[in-house]
C-alpha cells in the first residue's frame, strides 16, 4: 500500500512540503502562512490551513531557534508550586507570557539551593530566552555566565545575591509594621512574633518591620517574645504554646507567613485567646471565628510585574538593575482587634 502526496510516511512528522503539496502552493506561502507573514492572498491562506489541520503539521521550533536565536520561551522557579502563593505567582507569569507569545516552564525548589541552581541552568542548557527566580540559595553568582551571554534574570519575592539584577518584592517590612501597630492600637503591649528561617530575606525584612513598630510606639521587645525557625507544626506549636501560658504570657501574636498562620491556628489556647495578625491571606479566612486580620501582599501583581520586566529585558532595556517593591495591605477582618484579654 502506498501512501498518497498529501501524507507523510507512517511514524514521520508532516513538513511544510507536505503541506505545500496538500494545499497546491509553493513552499514560500506555507511559509509564510506559517510565520503569520503577509503577502498571501485570503483564499491561499485558508487552503495552507486546512491542509495543516489535515496534516496535524506543527512548525519545527528547533529550526526558528537557528534562526532567530530565540526560543519563545521562559522559565520560573518557585520554591513550592503546590503553595497558593505561589500558584498565584505562576498564573500572573504565565498570562504576562501568553501575551507575549511565549511558553513558561515551571519548577520548584523546595527551598533548596542545589535544587534551585540545577535546575536554573538546566533551564538554560534548553536555551529558554529568560528566567523568573523565586531565591531558595544565598550565592547567585552562578547565574552571572548566563547573564553575561544575554539571558535576562528577574528575582520575584526575594532579591539574588551576590550578582547585580532586577528584584521584584512586596514591602515585607512595611507590611509587618503596619501589622504591629495594628495590634498596639488596640491596646496590646506585649506582642509575640512568630516566625520563619531568620536567613531567608522575607523572614528578616518582617522581623525588621515588627521591632520597628515596637520601637515607634516606645516598647520594648522581650527577646523571649521572638520565635524564628522553621515552619513545621511542631516548632510552631512550641512556640505559640510557650509564648501563650504562663504568667508572662502575650496578648497577641504577629504570624509572618501563611504556613506559620496555619500551625499557629490550630494551636491557639482556647482560653485567653491572643489576638492575631497574619502576614499573608487565606483562603477562607474571612469564615473562621473571629475572621482573621491578616497583611495580604498581591501575588498577582508580584508576579506580573516580574514578568513585564523580564520582557522588557528581552526587549532591549539596559538600565541599571532595580529593586521594585509592591504595597501589602492590612485588612482587618475581627481577631486582630480583640483587645488584652478578650476571647
Amino acid at each position: 500500500m502506498t501512501s498518497s502526496p498529501a501524507s507523510s510516511p507512517r511514524g514521520a512528522r508532516p513538513t511544510m512540503k507536505d503541506v505545500a503539496a496538500a494545499a497546491g502552493v509553493g513552499l514560500k506561502t506555507v511559509s509564510r502562512v506559517v510565520n503569520g507573514e503577509s503577502g498571501v492572498t485570503p483564499e491561499m491562506a485558508a487552503r495552507v490551513r486546512t491542509a495543516i489541520e489535515a496534516l496535524g503539521f506543527r512548525r519545527n521550533d528547533s529550526a526558528r531557534l537557528l534562526r532567530t536565536g530565540r526560543t519563545a520561551s521562559v522559565a520560573l522557579l518557585l520554591e513550592d508550586i503546590s503553595d497558593p502563593f505561589s500558584s498565584a505567582l505562576s498564573r500572573a507569569v504565565e498570562q504576562v507570557a501568553a501575551a507575549e507569545g511565549c511558553l513558561l516552564f515551571t519548577g520548584s525548589s523546595a527551598e533548596d539551593p542545589d535544587r534551585e541552581r540545577e535546575l536554573a541552568l538546566a533551564f538554560c542548557a534548553r536555551r529558554v530566552d529568560g528566567l523568573v527566580v523565586v531565591p531558595a540559595g544565598d550565592d547567585h553568582r552562578y547565574l552571572l555566565p548566563e547573564i553575561e551571554s544575554g539571558t535576562p534574570v528577574v528575582f520575584l519575592d526575594r532579591p539574588g545575591t551576590g550578582i547585580d539584577a532586577d528584584a521584584v518584592l512586596s514591602d515585607n517590612a512595611g507590611g509587618a509594621r503596619a501589622g504591629t501597630a495594628h495590634l498596639i492600637a488596640h491596646g496590646h503591649r506585649r506582642i509575640g512574633f512568630v516566625g520563619d528561617l531568620p536567613t531567608i530575606h522575607t523572614a528578616a525584612e518582617r522581623a525588621r518591620g515588627y521591632r520597628e513598630a515596637m520601637a515607634a510606639a516606645g516598647l520594648p521587645v522581650d527577646e523571649r517574645w521572638v520565635d524564628c525557625g522553621p515552619t513545621d507544626r511542631t516548632r510552631v506549636a512550641a512556640a505559640v504554646h510557650r509564648l501563650t501560658t504562663g504568667p508572662d504570657a502575650v496578648t497577641a501574636l504577629f504570624t509572618a507567613n501563611n504556613r506559620v498562620t496555619l500551625a499557629a491556628l490550630h494551636h491557639l489556647p482556647a482560653d485567653r485567646r491572643p489576638a492575631l495578625v497574619g502576614f499573608d491571606d487565606l483562603e477562607l479566612a474571612d469564615l473562621l471565628t473571629p475572621a482573621l486580620t491578616v497583611v495580604a501582599q498581591d501575588p498577582v501583581a508580584l508576579g506580573a510585574l516580574a514578568a513585564r520586566r523580564l520582557f522588557d529585558r528581552l526587549a532591549g532595556e539596559s538600565t541599571a538593575p532595580a529593586r521594585l517593591e509592591i504595597p501589602t495591605l492590612l485588612i482587618p477582618r475581627g481577631s486582630g482587634e480583640t483587645p488584652p484579654g478578650g476571647h
